[in-house]
C-alpha cells in the first residue's frame, strides 16, 4: 500500500505540472466521489484526469482523498473525457459536458469495476461568469477603461456598451430605473432603490462593473431596467500586497457659453485630485483588506440657459450656473477568517463622507436681456455621511458547490443640507434659508442556499429588510419670502420587506433552463406632520410574485440563443414621496408625492451570441411594458408663473428595441468593440391630479419616439507597453417627460504606459476631447413651454500614476 501511495503522489505531481501548461481558463469546479462497485467502499488515491474530447489533450488532474472525493478546478465550458485509473480496477472513461449555469459541478458517485470497462455519458452543468455564457450579464474591468481613468464611477460607465448617462443618472437601454449595487448589496452611497452619488465615487476604488439586464429571482425585484453591480477592489494574494495611486486633472478648459450679465464668473480650469490606496495581508486562515480613496473636485456642475414662454405671451430668459466643490472620502476595512476549509467568516466596515458646496447664480431677464427682472444667488452646503457594517458567514458542505450563506448588513446614512439664498429684486433683497436633516437606517438579513444537482442546481433563500428615514425640514423666511413655510416640519418613512425566492436550473448538452420565483411583501408607512399645508399620512402594502425565466438552445459550442422573461417593480423611493418643496431652482419647485404607488414592469428578451475565433457577436431583441409609470410632471397653477414639478403615476409606457455588440481582435496591436442600441419609447396619454400647492389637473397627450445610441471603442497595443484607447459616443434624440432631448456626441481618449517592470503605470486621458457634449431639451407643459441648453463641464484632462506591490 505504501508503494501505491508513493506512485500516486508521483503521478499527482506530474499531473499538476502538466496542468499548468495545458489548463484552460475558467471558474468551474468539477467534483465527485470514487467508490468500488462491488462493496460500495470509498477508494482513496485514485487518479482522476480530465482531457478534451476532440484531441484528448490533458486539461487537469488530481487524486482522490481518503474519503474517495476529488475536485478539479478551474475548468471552462466544453466537452471532456474524465479518465479514472486505479490499481486493481478497470480504467473508466466518461464523456463530461461542462455547462454554463453553475460554478460547482457534482458528478456524485462514480463506481469502478474490477474487471469490466464502462463508457457512458454523464451531462453536468457549469458556469463561467462572462458575457458569453448566459447573456444576462456583461462584465467590464475599470482598469481597462483608460480613457476614463482617474474619474468618477459615473464617468467610467459612460463608455460601457448599453449604458448612457442623462441628468447625472445611469440609463440602460434608454431607461433610468436601474438598481445600483456595491459588492452585491444596496447601500446608502448610491441609494436604496434609487441612484445618486455616482459622480462623486472615484473609479479608482472599483475593480469591475457588472451590468445585469435580466436578473434572476435571487436579486431584489426593484429596478425594471436591470442592475449595475459595482465591485470594490479587494486583494487576495498571499502575504502583503497592495496598490497606491495618485491622479489629478483640470476641467472646463475654455468657456462654452458666456454668462448673462451681472452675475459671478463661472468655474474655469477646475482642479481634480484623487489619491488612492488598496492594501491586503493574507496568511494562513486570515485575510485582512483595506481600501481608501479621497476625491476633491471643482466642477462647473450646471450651466443651463433657458428661454421660457408662457401662454399669456410672457417670455423670460434665464441662466442657472452652479459652481461645485466636492470632497469625497471612502474607506473600507475588513477581514476574512477561515475556521477550516468548510467555514468562513467575513466582517467588514465601510465609511463614506461626501461634502458638497454649491455656489450658484440664477438671473432672469426679459426677452432681449435689456432688463434684469430678478437675481437668485444661492449657497448650498450639504454633508452626507455613511457608515455600514457587514457580517457574512459561509458554510461549505462535503459536496462541492453545496453552500449555505448567511449575512447581516446595517447601514446608517445622514443627509445634512443647508441652503441659503438671496432673492434680489430691483426694490428689495430677501435673505432666505432652510435646513433639511435626514437620518436613514437600514437593516438587511440574507439567507441563501445552493444545492448542486446532477443536471443543474437548486437555489433558494430569504431576505428581510427594515428601513426607517425620519426627516425634518425647517424654513427661515426673509423679506417677501417665496418659501412655503406651511410645507415644512417632520415626516417619517418606514419600510418593511420580507422576501423568499427559489431558482431551479437545468443544464443539458443542447438545452438550458433557469426558472425562478421571488415573492415579496412590502409594507410602507409614511407619517406626515399633521400641520402640513397639503399632504397627509399615506402608504401602501402589497404581496406580489416576481417570476423569472431563461430558456436557451445551444446550436453548437459557439452559438447559443436565449429567451428571458422578468417581472419587476420600481417602488417609489423616499425622496420621490418627500413632502417638502425643494428650492434649488427659483421658479421650478420640485415636490414629492406621498400618494405615489409602485410601477410594475413585464420584460421579454431574445438574445443570440456567436463566439468568433478572435471575438464575438451578440444581439438582443427586448421589450418592456410598465403599468403605473413613475414620472415627474411639471405644471403651473392659476395666478402664478412658478412651475411645480411633482412625481405622479402616469399610466402605461412601452420600451422596445434591439441591441448589438461586435467585438474583434484584428491584430496583436489593435482591437475594437462596437455597440449599437436602437429602441422605441412610448408614454400613453394620461391625466392626473396634482395636489400641491393647490388641487389642479394635468393632462398630456401620447408621446413616442424612435431613438438609440452607438459606441465605438478602439484599443491599440503599441510597443514598449503603451496602450491607447479612443472611444466615440453618439446619443440620438429621445423623449423625456413632457418633451424631447436633442442628440449628443463625445470623443474620449486615453494613453497608458507600464513602467517599473509592469508594477507601475502612468496615464494621460481627456474626456469629451472636442467639447461637443451639450444637453438641449424642449419641454411643453400646461400653460408654458421652454427650450434649454446646458453647457456644463464635460471636458476634463487627467494625468495619473499607479503602483502595485
Amino acid at each position: 500500500m505504501k508503494i501505491l501511495h508513493f506512485r500516486n503522489w508521483i503521478v499527482l505531481i506530474g499531473l499538476i505540472l502538466s496542468s499548468q501548461v495545458f489548463a484552460q481558463s475558467g471558474n468551474v469546479t468539477v467534483s465527485g466521489t470514487i467508490k468500488g462497485k462491488a462493496d460500495n467502499t470509498a477508494l482513496p488515491y485514485v487518479q482522476v484526469v480530465l482531457k478534451t474530447e476532440i484531441d484528448s489533450a490533458l486539461v487537469i488532474g488530481t487524486i482522490t482523498d481518503e474519503e474517495g472525493r476529488f475536485s478539479l478546478s478551474p475548468v471552462k465550458t466544453g466537452n471532456y473525457v474524465l479518465v479514472v485509473t486505479s490499481f486493481g480496477y478497470s480504467t473508466l472513461n466518461k464523456l463530461i459536458y461542462v455547462g454554463s449555469l453553475s460554478d460547482f459541478l457534482d458528478l456524485s458517485v462514480i463506481q469502478l469495476e474490477e474487471t469490466v470497462e464502462s463508457l457512458e455519458e454523464v451531462v453536468i452543468t457549469g458556469q463561467i461568469e462572462e458575457v458569453s455564457d448566459k447573456m444576462d450579464k456583461k462584465v467590464f474591468s475599470v482598469e481597462d477603461n483608460v480613457s476614463q481613468s482617474g474619474g468618477s464611477v459615473l464617468q467610467a460607465m459612460q463608455n460601457l456598451p448599453g449604458v448612457t448617462v442623462q441628468d447625472g443618472k445611469v440609463q440602460l437601454r434608454g431607461n433610468e430605473k436601474v438598481t445600483i449595487l456595491i459588492d452585491g448589496k444596496q447601500t446608502a452611497l448610491t441609494g436604496f432603490g434609487d441612484q445618486y452619488g455616482l459622480d462623486n465615487i472615484p473609479a479608482s476604488a472599483i475593480e469591475r462593473i457588472e451590468i445585469i439586464n435580466n436578473p434572476s429571482s435571487k436579486y431584489d425585484a426593484n429596478g425594471n431596467a436591470g442592475i449595475i453591480n459595482i465591485i470594490l477592489k479587494k486583494n487576495k494574494q498571499e502575504g502583503f500586497s497592495g496598490k497606491v495611486g495618485l491622479n489629478s486633472g483640470l476641467g472646463a478648459l475654455w468657456v462654452k457659453k458666456e454668462n448673462l450679465p451681472t452675475i459671478r464668473p463661472q468655474y474655469q480650469y477646475t482642479p481634480k485630485v484623487n489619491p488612492t490606496v488598496s492594501l491586503s495581508y493574507r496568511k494562513n486562515k486570515m485575510n485582512l483588506f483595506f481600501q481608501g480613496d479621497y476625491l476633491y473636485t471643482q466642477t462647473l456642475n450646471k450651466n443651463e440657459f433657458v428661454t421660457r414662454t408662457y401662454d399669456d405671451g410672457t417670455i423670460i430668459d434665464q441662466q442657472t450656473k452652479r459652481n461645485r466643490n466636492t470632497h469625497f472620502a471612502n474607506a473600507k476595512l475588513g477581514f476574512d477568517y477561515s475556521f477550516n476549509d468548510k467555514n468562513t467568516l467575513t466582517i467588514s466596515g465601510l465609511y463614506g463622507m461626501e461634502k458638497i458646496i454649491d455656489n450658484g447664480d440664477q438671473p432672469f431677464f426679459n426677452r432681449d436681456s435689456s432688463e434684469r427682472i430678478r437675481l437668485w444667488q444661492f449657497l448650498e452646503d450639504e454633508l452626507k455621511t455613511t457608515a455600514m457594517g457587514t457580517l457574512a458567514y459561509q458554510h461549505k458542505f462535503a459536496q462541492a458547490g453545496h453552500i449555505l450563506n448567511a449575512g447581516f448588513n446595517y447601514t446608517f446614512h445622514r443627509e445634512n443640507e443647508k441652503y441659503f439664498f438671496d432673492n434680489i429684486y430691483p426694490t428689495y433683497t430677501g435673505h432666505d434659508s432652510f435646513k433639511l436633516l435626514s437620518d436613514e437606517q437600514v437593516a438587511d438579513f440574507n439567507l441563501d442556499y445552493v444545492k448542486p444537482l446532477k443536471f443543474g442546481r437548486l437555489e433558494t433563500g430569504a431576505k428581510f429588510r427594515y428601513r426607517t428615514i425620519p426627516t425634518n425640514m425647517q424654513f427661515y423666511p426673509g423679506i417677501n419670502s417665496p418659501l412655503d413655510t406651511t410645507a415644512g416640519g417632520w415626516a417619517n418613512y418606514k419600510e418593511v420587506i420580507p422576501a423568499i425566492y427559489g431558482n431551479y436550473i437545468v443544464d443539458r448538452k443542447k438545452v438550458e433552463a433557469e426558472i425562478g420565483l421571488r415573492v415579496e411583501y412590502v409594507l410602507l408607512n409614511y407619517k406626515v406632520n399633521p400641520n402640513h399645508s397639503t399632504y397627509k399620512s399615506d402608504g401602501y402594502n402589497y404581496m406580489q410574485p416576481f417570476p423569472t425565466m431563461r430558456l436557451a438552445y445551444k446550436f453548437n459550442d459557439k452559438n447559443k440563443i436565449s429567451l428571458f422573461y422578468n417581472r419587476r417593480v420600481d417602488r417609489p423611493n423616499e425622496v420621490d414621496i418627500r413632502i417638502f418643496p425643494k428650492y434649488d431652482d427659483a421658479e421650478i419647485i420640485k415636490v414629492g408625492n406621498p400618494a405615489l404607488k409602485p410601477q410594475f414592469t413585464n420584460s421579454l428578451e431574445l438574445g443570440f451570441k456567436s463566439a468568433l475565433e478572435k471575438g464575438y457577436f451578440y444581439t438582443a431583441l427586448y421589450g418592456r411594458e410598465a403599468n403605473g409609470t413613475i414620472t415627474r410632471i411639471s405644471s403651473t397653477v392659476p395666478g402664478s408663473n412658478l412651475i411645480y414639478a411633482v412625481f405622479q403615476n402616469a399610466g402605461k409606457s412601452y420600451n422596445a428595441g434591439v441591441e448589438m455588440t461586435f467585438s474583434m481582435d484584428l491584430a496583436k496591436w489593435y482591437s475594437f468593440n462596437v455597440n449599437g442600441n436602437v429602441y422605441y419609447n412610448q408614454i400613453n396619454a394620461f391625466s392626473v391630479e396634482n395636489k400641491y400647492p393647490i388641487v389642479h389637473t394635468f393632462s398630456a397627450d401620447q408621446q413616442s419616439i424612435y431613438s438609440g445610441n452607438a459606441k465605438l471603442n478602439n484599443t491599440f497595443h503599441f510597443k514598449k507597453d503603451i496602450d491607447v484607447q479612443l472611444v466615440a459616443v453618439y446619443l440620438a434624440p429621445d423623449i423625456i417627460p413632457q418633451g424631447k432631448i436633442d442628440s449628443r456626441f463625445s470623443l474620449d481618449m486615453g494613453i497608458k504606459k507600464k513602467i517599473q517592470k509592469g508594477k507601475g503605470e502612468v496615464f494621460l486621458n481627456a474626456t469629451d476631447l472636442l467639447n461637443t457634449m451639450v444637453i438641449k431639451k424642449r419641454i411643453q407643459g400646461n400653460g408654458f413651454s421652454y427650450i434649454s441648453s446646458d453647457y456644463y463641464e464635460t471636458q476634463v484632462v487627467r494625468i495619473g500614476y499607479n503602483y502595485k506591490f
